[in-house]
């Protein structure tokens, strides 16, 4: 997905800048770069491939010469950014985060409409952050230019545009990414992530509403579009993405995993499954698993432990073959706590089940005596529109849609598709024991949407669905 953090301040940036940045480290995958403005220098830029360096290491060097009274620091999936563009708004910096449908449209339309060319990426395709750029500069002003990015956009988009004016900070439309401000007496700075100010100094001011744009300078925070009233955050947040420490809305990261689980728990005493001990995948399934052993009163134990040092999170690399190896390597066992038991394992999702299975052959040669899994949220049906999770070709890369495909065929209605989402029908139930034969699992059950939205604790009208039920 990725993550962004700026800083204006009455004095240097660049520390507050860097230090940002790094703690969006596990939202990104291979691109990461600062972009800096100073009175006297103007603007300075770097850019580097973290795909097996971390962040602080690969820009260590360049935060010793760069320096600047505001700053913009980006963790990207795939596109190199922060950009300096110049145009007839002058010079500026901007960095994006969310998904573009439309890009090739959007990029036909540009260039009829005056654009001479856009530079192509390694993989053929066209930087978005650049995109974005070319969309702002159609219009008279940024703001405008902004709104009308964003107008444009199918999917999603947040951006940050540095001017020697200001920051200007936009949510985007439906406010599926968070941008929260924080404060101190020295300046402001706009994160994606809210703890990532803290340790820096700073104190919460507040979180910016769905299509809100703003302008942040050292003096202060200044709304140039009010809020729209619909809002679609993204639950993965909660459920996957989010560091442990993070909030959304007001609504922890951490309590909402403790939520889930117990809710699994409370569902499972009509199953009753005979297990020993309770454990999560780390880390993301580690909290879910905690709430569940506090709810079954049955013991929290860590059979698996995750080797932080060096092993990135599985989902970095973008060729699958990749993925699968570094989630097997970064598990390590603990075969005292393994051989023997029946384990109750909790994962926050499946989505090509790719990994889920090898953890389970993994726990059954280690002399697990059964293991029951339980995701913490629902089958995902539909590949994400918005925020390049379960980012794939095609939806039927998708475990859950190739078990389907299996029973009903690739041409599938909607209506169908819809008895399949809803746990409380036979097609759920069958696709469910199907994908349990599949993974083999002594048992799977997986978390309902209804006691996964209820987890979270916001209306659920302001909640994004679309991957577990393909709703807008």
């Amino acid at each position: 997905m990725g993550g962004f953090f700026a800083s204006a301040l009455k004095e240097d940036c660049v520390f507050d800048v860097f230090f940002g940045t790094d703690y969006h480290s596990h939202l990104g995958t291979r691109r990461a770069g600062m972009a800096v403005y100073d009175r006297e220098k103007g603007f300075d830029r770097a850019i580097h491939n973290i795909e097996n360096s971390p962040f602080r290491t690969k820009f260590d060097k360049d935060v010793n010469g760069m320096s600047g009274h505001m700053g913009v620091g980006c963790i990207s999936d795939y596109e190199p950014q922060p950009l300096i563009v110049r145009s007839h708004h002058g010079t500026y910096a901007i960095s994006t985060i969310g998904k573009v449908n439309n890009q090739d449209e959007l990029t036909d339309h540009i260039i009829r409409t005056g654009a001479s060319h856009f530079l192509e990426l390694s993989g053929g395709s066209i930087n978005t952050t650049e995109l974005i750029a070319a969309l702002i500069n159609q219009s008279e002003n940024i703001i405008e230019g902004i709104q009308h990015a964003q107008d444009m956009v199918d999917g999603s988009i947040s951006i940050l545009v540095m001017t020697p004016k200001g920051i200007y900070c936009a949510r985007d439309k439906v406010g599926r990414t968070p941008i929260v401000i924080g404060q101190k007496p020295e300046g402001y700075c706009a994160s994606f992530e809210a703890f990532a100010y803290l340790n820096l100094g700073y104190t919460e001011c507040r979180e910016l509403g769905p299509g809100e744009i703003v302008i942040m300078t050292p003096e202060g925070v200044q709304t140039l579009v009010d809020p729209g009233k619909d809002m679609r955050v993204c639950t993965f947040l909660w459920v996957y993405y989010g560091y442990p420490s993070s909030s959304y809305e007001g609504i922890s990261v951490e309590k909402m995993r403790y939520n889930c689980g117990s809710c699994m728990a409370k569902r499972d005493v009509e199953v009753n499954p005979d297990i020993d001990i309770v454990a999560g995948v780390p880390d993301s399934g580690t909290a879910h698993a905690v709430g569940y052993a506090n709810e079954s009163g049955v013991p929290f134990t860590r059979p698996l432990i995750k080797y932080t040092p060096t092993w990135p999170r599985s989902f970095m690399p973008t060729i699958q073959s990749k993925r699968n190896l570094i989630a097997k390597m970064k598990i390590l066992p603990i075969h005292d706590l393994i051989d023997g038991n029946s384990i109750l394992l909790i994962d926050d999702s499946i989505v090509r089940g790719t990994q889920l299975r090898e953890t389970a052959e993994f726990l059954y040669k280690s002399g697990a005596r059964a293991i029951h899994a339980r995701p913490a949220c629902p089958p995902i049906m539909f590949g994400c529109k918005y925020l390049n999770f379960s980012r794939s070709n095609t939806d039927m890369e998708l475990i859950a849609r190739q078990v389907i495909a299996g029973i009903e065929g690739e041409d599938v209605s909607r209506e169908v598709l819809d008895e399949y989402a809803n746990p409380d029908t036979a097609r759920y139930k069958h696709m469910q024991e199907l994908l349990r034969q599949r993974m083999g699992f002594d048992s799977l059950i997986y978390n309902r949407l209804d006691d996964m939205l209820d987890s979270v604790g916001i209306g659920r009208e302001k909640l994004c669905t679309y991957c577990w039920d393909g709703k807008e």
